[in-house]
């Protein structure tokens, strides 16, 4: 597990969602239309047909009304499990075609497309009036292939699919953010990109740091950049990930570059990039800080303003030495504006003023970020912007190495001024035990802040919804557990990814 930590269809399941008369415009994550939010929670290490490691994906329908599972195994979605394909590796939701139903994005990075291994695929599952996949709209494949959506070409190791994001543009236009961070652009290796999937119609470019097409994309393609390990969006901005970015001498250093929605000819505008070897920037570029290795963005209206149109956005340092506290980690929060200029306002680690806990070597913190703004149209405050932080290296004694934690802190203001702590025993339901790696699944609804256990001692895996304002050690308020509630007793790692 600790490798885990440091490396960077329709099928049983329970009964079909019931009807709804039609879809609602508005409700986050409703698959079936009828009002309520639904969960989609990811096993990608699962035996599909005594297949290892081919991965599902299982669905909660909110209210009650069933569950599903999802995977290669059916006829009605695309392709066969295989060995190690990791189906659901990586999870978006957002109205694809604007029918008013949620649509469910799975990624596969490990996918083999033909002869290339690891090449990797997404799939858009739409949702209906009866649920995912059942409203007589097949399943959309998205990969490389010179006549297939994505273009280009197949090759060993790309990884499309490794990070997603989707939602909606301010103007109401739906997009889809696929990262592939193993593409090589020409001859240089793992340089990494992204493609920007917009409108109903599903059209594709593929963006890159060498891409000029609307303008300058910040850094350089290089060797083992992986632009396009993280992604995070808002309808105003979005944010790339290049943790694997050197900075001069400086390896694995890392950076973001950020844009928004605007395209020329398909391409988004690039709008800057952020990095330590910024004077704007607080701390200092060192080698395996792999800035912006996890991302996390909330829409921001500052006081005074009358519209929303800036972001906040949370860049996690998980590699971050603090003194001579190696990898103890950190996160830096910027405020984006319209205009294309950032401010730097907040830099929080361990040993923050206030900040629950204490830095030490090996947490990680910021290995995982989740953030919510539960007023976006609203002036943006402290109770209204929270920041989850990954903290999957922390340990509570020697008997408990990698048990890992989460810290929850404000977006706006101090960020001991308000944080909680919850890890396994604390919060979190379950006993302490080593490498349970808490914080390593995090996520994000308007009113929950679900935390996934998918390592651990078996009886302890599970998915926890708190809610935004927990009290440091509080219990969840929802627990969705492998064998209760209609979910199938059988799975590896229930929980790494939810959406």
């Amino acid at each position: 597990m600790t490798g885990a930590l440091l490396a960077w269809g329709l099928g049983a399941g329970g009964t079909p969602a019931a009807a709804a008369v039609a879809c609602p415009s508005g409700v986050d994550s409703d698959f079936n239309g009828d009002g309520v939010r639904d969960t989609a929670i990811a096993d990608p290490e699962a035996t599909v047909n005594g297949v290892p490691e081919a991965g599902e994906v299982h669905v909660v329908y909110g209210g009650g009304k069933g569950t599903l599972t999802l995977s290669q195994a059916p006829d009605d979605v695309p392709g066969a499990p295989e060995a190690g394909d990791q189906y659901g590796y990586a999870l978006a939701v957002y109205d694809a075609d604007l029918d008013g139903c949620s649509d469910l994005v799975i990624g596969a990075p490990y996918e083999d497309i033909g002869t290339a291994p690891d090449s990797g695929f997404v799939h858009i599952v739409y949702g209906s009036t009866s649920g995912l996949n059942a409203g007589g709209k097949a399943v959309k494949e998205l990969y490389q292939g010179t006549d297939k959506p994505l273009g280009g070409a197949p090759e060993a190791e790309d990884w499309v699919g490794y990070a997603l994001a989707a939602g909606k543009t301010s103007a109401g236009t739906p997009y889809l953010l696929i990262g592939d961070p193993g593409e090589s652009i020409g001859t240089v290796e793992d340089a990494g990109g992204f493609y920007y999937v917009g409108g109903t119609a599903l059209t594709a470019t593929f963006t890159h740091q060498d891409t000029e097409a609307a303008g300058a994309v910040a850094g350089v393609a290089e060797k083992d950049d992986r632009f396009g390990s993280a992604l995070a969006a808002t309808p105003t901005h979005f944010a790339v990930g290049t943790p694997g970015e050197a900075l001069d001498t400086t390896t694995f250093a890392g950076g973001v570059a950020w844009f928004n929605h605007t395209l020329t000819s398909g391409y988004p505008k690039p709008l800057g990039g952020l990095a330590q070897d910024q004077d704007a920037i607080s701390g200092a570029e060192e080698v395996g800080d792999q800035f912006g290795s996890a991302l996390a963005m909330v829409p921001y209206r500052p006081s005074g303003a009358t519209s929303t149109t800036e972001s906040l956005l949370a860049v996690g340092v998980p590699g971050e030495d603090l003194s001579t506290t190696v990898d103890a980690g950190a996160v830096q929060v910027f405020r984006l504006t319209a205009t294309g200029t950032f401010t730097e306002v907040a830099w929080i680690d361990q040993n923050t003023a206030d900040v629950d806990q204490e830095a030490e070597a090996g947490d990680f913190f910021g290995k995982r970020l989740a953030a919510v703004n539960t007023s976006p149209n609203a002036t943006s405050t402290a109770t209204t912007t929270r920041l989850a932080i990954g903290v999957p290296g922390e340990e509570s004694s020697e008997e408990h190495p990698e048990k890992g934690g989460v810290q929850i802190v404000p977006l706006v203001g101090a960020p001991g001024a308000s944080d909680q702590w919850i890890d396994p025993g604390y919060g979190i339901p379950g006993t302490p035990a080593p490498r349970q790696l808490a914080g390593l699944s995090l996520a994000a609804t308007p009113a929950l802040l679900y935390v996934g256990m998918p390592y651990g001692p078996a009886e302890a895996r599970a998915v926890h919804g708190f809610p935004w304002n927990v009290a440091s050690g509080g219990a969840p308020t929802v627990t969705i557990k492998p064998g209760e509630g209609g979910l199938p007793a059988t799975g590896v790692a229930f929980g790494t990814t939810v959406r």
